[in-house]
């Protein structure tokens, strides 16, 4: 995720240079913030925001909890981590349903904010939840804004109300109170009222919302803000709070955001919660909005959390736990593997889930030049396969490695690949299921861990003895440790001479340091 990259990026830098530091000084403090604050009016975070945020970190990481902490710079690490919870709302607030149903949504913005996407978003949202929304087309403004949301609901697998053609005709005041009734009489639970927008903020889009919201008397009006509009979302915010008001805020198209200023400034200013956050295109690009969440991905502190919650949607644990008994009984086909790559597709982009790990930030290059297509590469190689082959990939020779090739419109290399790593995994997999350490290609098995869940046999001591290419002075030392004693060090020849560490070092050059003779041991052993 493109989120807060250079604000992340620039505070990164910010923190790297105080883990070098045991105490911080005043001086310390004061060069800390002044890069926070460069680091925030860089990211479009509003200037009121900037200066209350930078007054309490400095505040903070003066006191006694910085002074008197074991790792100070960790400890300013948590102190803007906090401050950054509170000014992005403190805690996640959820969506409040009406204790008699249908509970009404109405969303409200500029045009070209992503309304009519997030309604179809939210709409699918809700009905994995169990609920029964409802989309209704109340912008009949913009051109073919009624035929967008018919689409939109045909994608996400819910119903449309739209008496109405739009493009200039109809009255939505009267469709948005026509289709609360609708819903009571067709028992929906959720209706979703998507208004109209304007490219600017004007009084007769003030005034539309605001007639729509006193006929429909909604639960939640929703402010659909655009992320990429920088310090004009403040402006914007305002203007909605004092001309129709509203109960959350909707941060879209939060993927192609690199500065986040809105994101930092809009809870603070209006004082009114984030409650939902689309990061892409597709209707499944859509997470409800987590403050502290939110606040570790931008100090790349990562967001297992909601890693984890992707996971357990995607995957189905009675497969994974079939799947890691045919590991143990060496049973694992193509097909399984197939399967487990169509699962990981479904958690969503992988670059997404990279991202949400601690320490993302230092993979940047890596997740940028990463493919996401090969999966889909790897999924036309598997189903090109027969019944057979998936099941025993030793029966794929060069004739049918070949047929492969062409059927999935990839080349032989590409399958031999495939094939390779499949049986990479497939060994690594079983040695972890019967509870051993995996052989890791490249690298061998980790060291000082057997094999089968048993320790590893002890290496046997190595032989010692004389090394000197000197018969004589060999079998004199040879004969030296057979009797218990120290071998003799002839002069020139001590501690290394060879390599230029004798036991003495010459007139104006210092002796080895420990560190450098621990080296030159181990280079030797």
């Amino acid at each position: 995720m493109a989120t807060f990259g250079n604000l992340s990026d620039r505070l990164a830098e910010t923190f790297k240079n105080l883990r070098t530091k045991g105490k911080l000084s005043p001086a310390d403090v004061d060069s800390t913030v002044r890069e926070i604050r460069r680091a925030l009016l860089d990211a479009d975070v509003a200037l009121d925001v900037v200066k209350d945020f930078t007054s309490k970190v400095r505040e903070r990481a003066l006191g006694d909890e910085v002074n008197k902490a074991l790792n100070p710079a960790q400890q300013v690490v948590q102190i803007v981590n906090e401050e950054l919870v509170q000014i992005l709302g403190g805690t996640q607030r959820r969506l409040e349903f009406a204790k008699k149903p249908p509970t009404v949504i109405m969303l409200a913005g500029l045009q070209g904010a992503g309304k009519t996407t997030l309604a179809g978003k939210l709409a699918k949202w809700l009905a994995k939840d169990n609920h029964t929304p409802l989309l209704v087309a109340a912008d009949l403004q913009r051109p073919n804004a009624v035929n967008q949301l018919q689409v939109v609901g045909g994608q996400a697998g819910v119903p449309v109300y739209a008496p109405e053609p739009g493009n200039g005709v109809g009255n939505p005041v009267r469709v948005a109170k026509d289709s609360i009734k609708y819903a009571v009489d067709k028992q929906y639970d959720t209706v979703i009222i998507d208004t109209a927008g304007r490219l600017g903020v004007d009084a007769d889009m003030m005034k539309q919302a605001a007639d729509i919201r006193k006929a429909v008397d909604p639960d939640e009006v929703l402010f659909v803000i655009d992320a990429m509009i920088g310090q004009d979302a403040v402006a914007t915010a305002r203007a909605f709070q004092e001309g129709v008001d509203f109960t959350g805020v909707v941060l879209t198209k939060l993927d192609g955001d690199a500065r986040g200023g809105a994101a930092l400034s809009v809870a603070s200013v209006t004082g009114r919660p984030i409650i939902f956050a689309s990061t892409g295109e597709t209707l499944d690009d859509f997470e409800p909005f987590y403050p502290d969440r939110m606040a570790s991905r931008i100090l790349d502190l990562g967001d297992i959390l909601s890693l984890i919650e992707q996971a357990q949607e995607a995957f189905d644990e009675d497969e994974a736990r079939k799947v890691a008994e045919k590991f143990a009984t060496d049973s694992f086909t193509l097909d399984d593997f197939l399967k487990q790559m169509q699962q990981l597709r479904n958690m969503g982009s992988i670059k997404k889930m990279m991202g949400m790990l601690p320490g993302a930030g230092g993979l940047k290059q890596q997740l940028d030049n990463f493919d996401e297509k090969e999966i889909v590469r790897t999924e036309a190689i598997i189903q090109s396969m027969t019944k057979a082959e998936r099941t025993n990939p030793k029966l794929l020779n060069g004739s049918r490695r070949l047929r492969i090739a062409k059927g999935s419109g990839m080349t032989v290399t590409d399958v031999n690949s495939l094939v390779q790593r499949f049986e990479q995994a497939s060994k690594m997999m079983k040695t972890v299921a019967k509870g051993g350490v995996p052989n890791v290609p490249g690298m061998g098995p980790i060291p000082g861990a057997g094999f089968g869940g048993g320790r590893g046999k002890p290496q046997a001591k190595k032989k010692q003895g004389s090394r000197s290419g000197n018969p004589a002075k060999r079998a004199a030392e040879n004969a030296a440790r057979a009797s218990g004693e120290k071998p003799a060090v002839t002069a020139g020849s001590g501690g290394g001479a060879g390599f230029g560490l004798a036991s003495k070092a010459p007139s104006g050059q210092p002796n080895p340091s420990p560190e450098e003779l621990e080296a030159l041991q181990r280079f030797l052993r």
